[in-house]
C-alpha cells in the first residue's frame, strides 16, 4: 500500500493533530517533499514532534523515510490535470462545477486504487485467475454489476467462470467449490452480509478467496487468503455507487489485459466470439 493510501485510509479515525498533518500532505504532496520536519510543522500549526510522532505511526520509522515513500507514491500516481475539481457534489453546483467534480473524483478513484496494489499482489491474483479450475465472482448490488462484466470477459477467454447475480444462487455456487478453485469477492466496504457468508462458505469448502474491498480492515478482507484494494470517495451520503464501482471495474480490466497477455490463444477466443456476435448485428 502506498504511503499516501495509508493517510487516506486512515484520515478519518486520525487525532485532529494527525488529520491536519495527513491533509496537507495528501493535498500537497510535491510541497511536503520539499519541507523539513520542523517547516511541514510550522505549515501545519503543529509541532515538529507531532510531525515525527504521525510518520511513526504510519510506520516508518523517522520523517525523511517518510518522505521517500511519498515521493514513490507521487511517482506512481498520475495527477488530475490542472483545474479538475475533486470533491462532494452539492446540490447548488452548476453543470460544468458538477461535471468537473464526477469526473475528478472518478479519475483520481482510479488512480489512487491502482496506486494501492502492488505489482505482486496483482500479478498474484493473475497467477490464480490463470491455473483456477474454475473461477467464482460474488457480489451484490452495484459490486455485482462488476462481477457480471469480468465474467462475460473471462468468458470470452473460454475460462470455467461461474456468476449468477441471486445471492441465494452464489451461496448454492458456492457449497459446490473445493480446492483449485478461485473466489473473486467484490465488495468496497466489505461488510455486505450475503458476500461476507458466500466467501465464507468458499473458503471451508477449501476454494482460494480473493477479496475485491476497500482499504480499511473489514470482514471480507479478513476472510480472504489475499485482497485488492479499492479507494473510493464515498464515505459520505451518496446517491448510487459511483466511484467505488471505477475502482472496481479498473482492476477487473486490469485482470483481463494481463489474462489476454500470458493466454497464448487469447486473440483467437475473442476473434471467435466477435464473429458470432457480429450475426446479430444489423
Amino acid at each position: 500500500m502506498s504511503a499516501i493510501a495509508k493517510i487516506l485510509t486512515n484520515l478519518d479515525t486520525m487525532t485532529p493533530t494527525d488529520g491536519e498533518i495527513g491533509k496537507f500532505i495528501i493535498e500537497n504532496p510535491e510541497e511536503m517533499l520539499r519541507l523539513s520536519s520542523a517547516a511541514l510543522a510550522e505549515k501545519t500549526g503543529r509541532s515538529q514532534s507531532s510531525v515525527v510522532k504521525f510518520s511513526q505511526r504510519l510506520g516508518y520509522s523517522t520523517y525523511q523515510e517518510l518522505k521517500l515513500a511519498i515521493s514513490h507514491a507521487n511517482v506512481q500516481e498520475q495527477h488530475v490535470k490542472n483545474g479538475t475539481i475533486h470533491g462532494t457534489i452539492e446540490h447548488d453546483d452548476t453543470y460544468q462545477v458538477m461535471l468537473q467534480k464526477l469526473i475528478g473524483s472518478k479519475h483520481l478513484s482510479m488512480q489512487q486504487t491502482v496506486a494501492a496494489n502492488s505489482e505482486s499482489s496483482i500479478h498474484r491474483t493473475v497467477d490464480y485467475l490463470n491455473n483456477a479450475n474454475r473461477i467464482y465472482l460474488g457480489g451484490v448490488g452495484a459490486s455485482s454489476l462488476v462481477a457480471r462484466d469480468l465474467s462475460y470477459k473471462l468468458m470470452k477467454l473460454g475460462r470455467n467462470v461461474l456468476y449468477d447475480s441471486d445471492s441465494h444462487v452464489q451461496m448454492a455456487s458456492a457449497s459446490a467449490l473445493g480446492v483449485g478453485d478461485v473466489m473473486l469477492a467484490f465488495s468496497h466496504s466489505g461488510n455486505s452480509l450475503e458476500t461476507v457468508r458466500i466467501a465464507e462458505t468458499a473458503r471451508r469448502r477449501g476454494a482460494t478467496v480473493i477479496a475485491v474491498t476497500g482499504l480499511k480492515d473489514n470482514p471480507l478482507s479478513r476472510i480472504a487468503d489475499m485482497s485488492l484494494s479499492t479507494v473510493a470517495d464515498e464515505e459520505r451520503v451518496r446517491s448510487s455507487s459511483i466511484t467505488a464501482r471505477d475502482a472496481q471495474l479498473i482492476l477487473v480490466d486490469l485482470l483481463f489485459i494481463l489474462l489476454v497477455q500470458i493466454q497464448p490463444d487469447a486473440n483467437e477466443f475473442v476473434s471467435n466470439s466477435e464473429i458470432a456476435v457480429s450475426v446479430l448485428k444489423v
